[in-house]
């Protein structure tokens, strides 16, 4: 998933991008001083990424891994670098379809997801919350909290006290902000007193900043995220990474290149058929499969028409 880095090698410190601001970031160094140094608008440059500094020269060290997210209207938009975990929040009455493709997305992009159900203080959050552990319980950390009451917090803490540096994903409504706040009272403090800078170009920009925790780990806040579309996800990609799937390692397929549909010799299809893999499910995996072969068409003919 990482692009090519710049070839020109700068002499000086090395940092983080813990903050971007469009036209400035703000680089923790290895010793603790923090500093802005200005960079083009659109520079690629994002947080997470490590960095050599020397005066306002700035070179982009290799990354780990990239997340990557796809908006409502097409655009591509790269969201953070070396991160290692993504948290899927979902809560009562968020759209269908959401934590299965985030979940393929960040498998894809060598991240760990997770799911965290905020509001299970609700009488349908405990229902929901019930019908998600017996589908991915056994797949992925599951932690089911509520952002508001505290209800379920800690659990969430532990996990990412391990050291993991991660983003939250999800879509409107889900409390979000709320369940970032609850785990890093500071984050709107810290980005107040940013906002008090007056150097040009800032305001005009959204504030992502990279959140040390109190308790140990690290968060990116990434305001203004809310789609999250699949980027560059494959059809084998998303037939290996497919959450539910991978446990039929063992019992594989006739054919290698197998999508699941109506292939001879498939064992998702036995197993559909025996119902060890739900006909929901089945469905669910049916329509991304859809979307992503959609995708490949599209770019297929935007390369025959070049």
């Amino acid at each position: 998933m990482g692009k090519k880095e710049e070839a020109v090698s700068v002499k000086g410190e090395q940092g983080l991008i813990v903050s971007h601001f469009g036209v400035a970031v703000e680089v923790l160094f290895l010793g603790g001083e923090r500093r802005m140094v200005r960079v083009k608008r659109n520079s690629g440059h994002v947080v997470g990424d490590r960095v050599r500094v020397a005066g306002e020269v700035l070179e982009r060290l290799p990354r780990r891994t990239e997340l990557r997210r796809r908006d409502a209207r097409g655009g591509i938009h790269l969201v953070a670098a070396n991160l290692d975990v993504l948290g899927i929040v979902v809560a009562p009455g968020a759209p269908s379809g959401f934590l299965d493709r985030a979940i393929v997305a960040a498998r894809a992009a060598g991240l760990l997801p997770f799911i965290v159900l905020n509001k299970c203080d609700l009488p349908e959050g405990r229902s929901l919350s019930a019908a998600l552990c017996g589908i991915y319980g056994e797949m992925l950390h599951f932690f089911a909290l509520s952002a508001v009451t505290g209800e379920g917090l800690e659990p969430l803490r532990a996990f990412l006290h391990e050291g993991h540096r991660g983003v939250f994903v999800g879509t409107t409504g889900v409390g979000k902000s709320s369940l970032l706040n609850a785990l890093c009272p500071d984050i709107n403090l810290k980005v107040g007193e940013l906002s008090g800078q007056t150097w040009a170009g800032k305001h005009t920009t959204t504030v992502s900043s990279l959140h040390a925790l109190p308790t140990g780990g690290e968060l990116v806040d990434t305001p203004g995220f809310r789609d999250f579309g699949l980027v560059d996800i494959s059809s084998p990609e998303l037939v290996a990474h497919f959450p539910g799937f991978e446990a039929l390692e063992t019992n594989a397929c006739r054919f290698g290149n197998c999508r699941h549909r109506q292939e001879p010799g498939c064992s998702v299809r036995e197993q559909v058929d025996t119902g060890g893999i739900t006909s929901e499910r089945y469905q669910t995996y049916l329509n991304l499969l859809t979307e992503v072969e959609a995708m490949e068409d599209d770019a297929q003919r935007r390369l025959w028409k070049k």
